[in-house]
């Protein structure tokens, strides 16, 4: 068989093409006129049993300013930056200008919100971006809550002036993070680190990142503060990801990366210290779910009452009815246990094991709230242009991350057996028969 020259094979392709097939796509508004996409965002209908009367008036004041700011400035421009897998840069100085970097941090410019008032704040991000909100929790809830050097770093960092990231998951080890391999040798001076990091939120841009590293003189977890461009340390976007699509997920690389003596996290000297932040922000993270659940709700209601078909408003058939009645009975309930779990942080009593049930449970039925929504909107339940496809995706690295759904249900288990069941019993050469 004779292969036609690329010339005769771009002639080809150019007369198998219509005259209109390079045309831009039509604005849904004009494709679909039947129904409101996400860009105007629908107005909040999901707290049924009227869970705003549990908030005090600063929480609620909270509540305001995230959610008009979420449907004014970043609804109308998320489809397009998470279709293109880009971080909206231009949305970091208006959430700066809410003032909820740093949460329950006192001092050193941050808001000393209440947990509660954080965690509102994290869901009404979430309820409209998903990606906005693992920027602020990654930037907040976790790098900031591990910083020492408060008064160096924290003031720029609560205005958003800069930007941190939080490193400990590597390749090798996810689940089982305690193994870290990444490497932290004393020097005079200093610390040399080594090693590499994976699936590390807004890496690629971070001034300020927080690295977890092995000390090989005392086998325990060290943490410290690397600044960008540090020579040696490289961050890389992670291509290809179906989830979050705008948070810049990086691998990071260190050879022989410098660190000074007053960069090293004088609190950090085992996992155990790393865990007691992961407690914290598993709080948090639970509260993204609920945002993402209270959104897609949102969504489904106002598009069954505009959608029409065989004469009828989508919400005047049964089923559609019933399905939207279980996404809204599952709002109610995730929303009373994260209130629950602010409440146990509050006074003292919460346990891992309550944060991490919460964030497994609460991410379980948002799994299955954002699957029903997926239904309810047919085909255009696959669009990002109507929010319940978007979101369907989000949800999917938020089930795993800041732990497993199965390990945070290990960490509860343990807590209530007194028996550690993370590693299978070591296998044995004999037969049991």
């Amino acid at each position: 068989m004779k292969v036609p020259a690329s010339k005769a094979q771009e002639d080809m392709h150019k007369e198998a093409k219509s005259a209109y097939f390079d045309l831009p796509a039509l604005d849904v508004s004009i494709a679909f006129p039947q129904a409101t996409p996400a860009s105007v965002f629908p107005p909040c209908v999901s707290d049924y049993y009227q869970f705003d009367d549990l908030l005090t008036p600063e929480e609620q004041a909270v509540r305001k300013k995230v959610r008009e700011c979420m449907e004014k400035d970043v609804a109308p421009i998320m489809t397009k930056y998470w279709e293109k897998a880009d971080f909206p840069f231009e949305v970091i100085p208006k959430l700066g200008a809410l003032r909820i970097a740093g949460g329950s941090i006192k001092g050193y410019g941050c808001p000393n919100l209440s947990i509660t008032a954080n965690a509102i704040a994290t869901a009404e991000v979430a309820r409209v971006d998903a990606s906005c909100s693992t920027f602020i929790l990654v930037h907040s809830s976790l790098a900031m809550l591990t910083i020492a050097q408060k008064q160096k770093y924290l003031p720029s960092l609560a205005e958003l002036k800069t930007v941190a990231c939080w490193a400990l998951t590597e390749p090798d080890y996810g689940s089982d993070a305690s193994a870290l391999r990444t490497t932290a040798r004393k020097v005079e001076g200093g610390w040399i680190l080594d090693g590499q990091k994976r699936w590390i939120g807004n890496s690629t841009f971070a001034d300020v990142l927080v690295i977890f590293a092995r000390n090989p003189s005392t086998n325990q977890i060290n943490g410290f503060i690397l600044k960008k461009d540090t020579p040696g340390l490289q961050a890389t976007k992670i291509e290809n990801k179906i989830g979050l699509r705008m948070v810049q997920n990086g691998d990071i690389l260190m050879k022989s990366v410098f660190v000074p003596d007053e960069d090293r996290l004088p609190g950090v000297n085992s996992f155990q210290d790393t865990n007691k932040v992961l407690a914290v922000s598993r709080v948090m993270v639970a509260w993204q779910p609920i945002g993402i659940s209270m959104g897609v709700y949102d969504m489904c209601h106002r598009y069954l009452k505009e959608r029409k078909q065989f004469g009828a408003p989508l919400a005047a058939f049964q089923l559609n009815q019933q399905k939207l009645v279980r996404m809204l009975g599952n709002v109610q309930a995730m929303l009373l246990v994260g209130w629950r779990l602010c409440k146990l942080y509050e006074s003292g009593k919460m346990t891992p094991g309550h944060a991490s049930m919460g964030k497994s449970w609460i991410s379980l039925k948002a799994r299955e709230t954002v699957s029903l929504g997926r239904e309810l909107l047919g085909g255009n339940g696959i669009l990002a242009d109507f929010l319940v496809a978007k979101a369907f995706c989000d949800l999917e690295p938020i089930y795993t991350y800041e732990g497993t759904y199965d390990i945070n249900t290990l960490v509860t288990g343990r807590e209530i057996t007194g028996i550690a069941s993370f590693k299978p019993a070591a296998s044995s050469n004999r037969s049991r028969l």
